[in-house]
Parts: C-alpha cells; structure tokens; sequence
C-alpha cells in the first residue's frame, strides 16, 4: 500500500501533524518531507533497521554515509566533536543550506559514519524539519529524494509514484524548486567547500 499524503505548512507546521510524523519515526518507519534544499526521505537515527531501509529503498552503498538534521546547533554536539572553530564557523552558517562534515561522537551508528569516523550534519533553514528532530528528540536520517538518474522530485505525487511503496508517509509542502546542500569539511579546524549548493558562503 502506497504512503499517504498529508498535507503540511513548512514555515508553521501544526503540532498535530507533526505528532503523526513522529509517531511514524518512532515506530521505525520511513517518511518523506520538504526542507529548504529538495525534499528528503528520513528516518529515525536511533534505528538501524530503518536506516538500513532507508539505505535499500534509495539504492544508496552503504560505503556513503547518509547525514542527519539536528533542530539545533547544541544538539549538534552530543553527535559530532565541535572544537570552538567549528561551533563559530556553524554559528554564522546556521540555519542554513549547509551540511557540515564532522568528527563523529560514539553516539552515531557505524551505519552513518565514514571510514574516517566523520559524519555530515544539517541544521536546515526549514522550521517543519526542525520541529520534526525536536520533537522526536534525536537527529532525522535524512537524504535527497531522486529518481533514478538522480533529478530530484519536486512534488509529493512524484515522490508517492516513485517511492510510497516503501514509506509510511508523505508530507506535503507544495512543489519546491531548489538546490542541494552545500558541503563544508570542518576537520582539523580548515574548512573546506567539498560541493557547492545553495548555501553561500562569504568570504
């Protein structure tokens, strides 16, 4: 049975669809919602068998880590090692386009590490998926929702079309039209643009 969609305001989503989707989370399922890059397709970091679902219904190799949003900088330091480079650096750039590339912490899964235990986090600009990691109380797996080319899917019927098979549900912001993420490589206190998106950074 395909996921349904439940339409939602992305500057002020209600709390109560934002219970539904956190019920979803916990119960180990896999929901798609927009952010202010492309949509994503997430899941709760504190369930391997999700995130391995998540992994399979991508088509992703587990050889590339997926990242996670936190619903704030604080947050972001009980899952990475934030020197006082990093947390300035993140400080100026948060909320934002940005996924930060970080030592990891051993609160993060071997699943969503790199060889080089490092990890990428976003604190996106979308309060609807602040609000989901808040209110879920732990960081959401998330990554770009694609065909199989790669084009992102703009429209939550796409997204239904192609993925709902395997989500539990869909939420709806309307047709967004945007950029990824740019990278940013914060290791050993040099930052480092690894791909350039939507965020910008000045010099």
């Amino acid at each position: 049975m395909a996921a349904p969609i439940l339409e939602v305001d992305m500057e002020h989503p209600s709390p109560r669809h934002i219970q539904r989707a956190v019920e979803v989370l916990e119960r180990g399922g896999l929901i798609a919602y927009p952010t202010d890059t492309y949509y994503g397709m997430g899941c709760d970091l504190g369930s391997k068998k999700a995130i391995e679902r998540l992994y399979q219904l991508k088509g992703r190799d587990k050889k590339k880590p997926l990242s996670f949003l936190c619903p704030d900088l604080s947050d972001v330091a009980r899952y990475a090692h934030v020197s006082n480079f990093a947390y300035r650096t993140m400080k100026g750039l948060t909320p934002g386009a940005f996924t930060f590339i970080l030592e990891a912490t051993r609160l993060v899964p071997d699943l969503m590490m790199s060889k080089q235990k490092q990890v990428g986090i976003r604190v996106p600009d979308a309060p609807l998926a602040r609000e989901l990691a808040r209110a879920l109380g732990r960081p959401l797996v998330t990554t770009s929702v694609s065909n199989t080319d790669g084009e992102p899917l703009t429209d939550a019927r796409e997204i239904k079309d192609a993925f709902g098979h395997g989500l539990e549900l869909i939420l709806d912001g309307g047709v967004t039209l945007n950029e990824p993420s740019t990278v940013v490589s914060l290791i050993g206190d040099t930052l480092e643009i690894l791909r350039q998106g939507k965020g910008r950074l000045e010099d």
